[in-house]
């Protein structure tokens, strides 16, 4: 059984579910699954992916669990007593083998009981892939690569550079995600202990995964992800102030807690607009997802000082696609200027020298309306309506890519 815990997931999974159990608990969303990198055959272990779903839907949450989950401080009673009666339904998710070697990942149902599904099924999708096509995985390369990576962490000038483990959903496996976690809070330490060959601070932040926070002690990190503002477009007053209505909304849940907002739903500059002074004060910072970081973070910089607000006050998170060379040179940039913190998902749980998948679920429509997002990088948008994002386009004053 690949997934052995509802807890084994991203924690931006559950600070929006509780914001849907508050504020949307009647909204209905379909999401889809979609494979972006070339000629891989999924429909070939179709069969084995419903298992493992299968197997999921039966996990419920564990005391010890809801213990965890109700120490965190912006985690609410009444939402803990609801993950006490929870569930995933296997009614919600068909799986589907198409005769080009594809699979069709569809969820459709109510907010508030399907949006749990996306991390776990797509560990799933990973796990019973790469198990069925390297069954004897090159684990030596993998801790080698692992050996490098954290050398480089440690490198002349680097104590105050921290990471945290962004990787449950594209991770090779859960032994893995398990291992690698283990080695670095050994080698690198963690912000309560430094690592075993470091005299400073630890330098891993925390995980974005529930289950391994509990586990190791570690801090558990995340915010708002895509779908919840995507899903404002059905759910606001109107879609032109749709990402002001989630910020406002997210603000009024968490009264000032997990204040890093998500900046690439409509793009950078669409984003910018919105992001006045109000929210400049309101929230600790921004996350970076999509198109140059450098220029991302260039432009955040000079969009607080223009607001009048102290740039070394915010952070700026990064978590799109990074590597540990990568991470450095964005540490190096803006290092003294800002507050940084940075996110590694697959370059740290899965790499052993295979190719990863590049898997995603997302929401695409709500209340029975199309949602998408217009990333910063064009290959991420999702959304089959051509009308419906140009109109997008349109409202947010958006070219269309060349």
């Amino acid at each position: 059984m690949i997934i052995t815990s509802l807890l084994d997931t991203d924690l931006y999974k559950f600070t929006m579910m509780q914001a849907v159990l508050h504020q949307f608990p009647g909204a209905q969303v379909e999401y889809r699954f979609k494979c972006r990198t070339p000629s891989v055959d999924l429909a070939a272990h179709a069969r084995d992916i419903r298992e493992e779903i299968s197997q999921l839907c039966s996990l419920h949450f564990q005391d010890s669990e809801l213990l965890y989950l109700r120490s965190l401080r912006f985690i609410k009673s009444d939402f803990v007593d609801f993950l006490g009666l929870f569930k995933l339904n296997e009614k919600y998710i068909t799986v589907t083998a198409k005769p080009n070697g594809e699979i069709e990942i569809v969820i459709i149902g109510p907010w508030l009981h399907t949006i749990l599904f996306e991390i776990p099924v797509l560990a799933i999708v990973n796990e019973v892939y790469f198990r069925n096509t390297q069954p004897a995985p090159d684990f030596l390369e993998g801790r080698k690569r692992l050996d490098v990576k954290i050398s480089q962490l440690r490198g002349d000038g680097l104590s105050d550079l921290k990471i945290a483990d962004y990787g449950t959903r594209r991770r090779f496996s859960r032994a893995w995600h398990d291992e690698v976690l283990r080695v670095l809070v050994a080698r690198l330490g963690t912000a309560h202990s430094p690592g075993k060959n470091a005299g400073a601070p630890g330098q891993l932040a925390g995980t974005s995964n529930t289950l391994a926070a509990m586990r190791l002690g570690l801090t558990p990190l995340g915010t708002m992800a895509h779908e919840y503002l995507q899903a404002t477009q059905a759910l606001g007053p109107r879609l032109r102030d749709s990402q002001i209505f989630a910020f406002e909304s997210w603000a009024r849940e968490y009264r000032g807690d997990l204040g890093i907002a998500l900046s690439d739903v409509y793009g950078m500059s669409a984003f910018l607009r919105d992001f006045d002074l109000y929210f400049c004060k309101l929230f600790d910072g921004a996350r970076h997802d999509s198109g140059d970081p450098f220029e991302w973070g260039e432009r955040m910089l000079t969009h607080y000082t223009h607001n009048r607000v102290d740039p070394r006050t915010k952070t700026l998170i990064f978590s799109d696609g990074l590597t540990v060379p990568r991470t450095i040179g964005l540490y190096q940039q803006f290092k003294g200027r800002c507050q940084l913190a940075f996110g590694i998902g697959t370059n740290l749980t899965n790499d052993l020298g295979y190719e990863p998948l590049q898997i995603v679920i997302k929401m695409v429509q709500c209340n029975g309306q199309p949602v998408a997002k217009l990333s910063d990088t064009p290959s991420k948008n999702m959304c089959d309506d051509e009308k419906y994002l140009a109109y997008l386009r349109q409202v947010f004053d958006i070219a269309s890519p060349t």
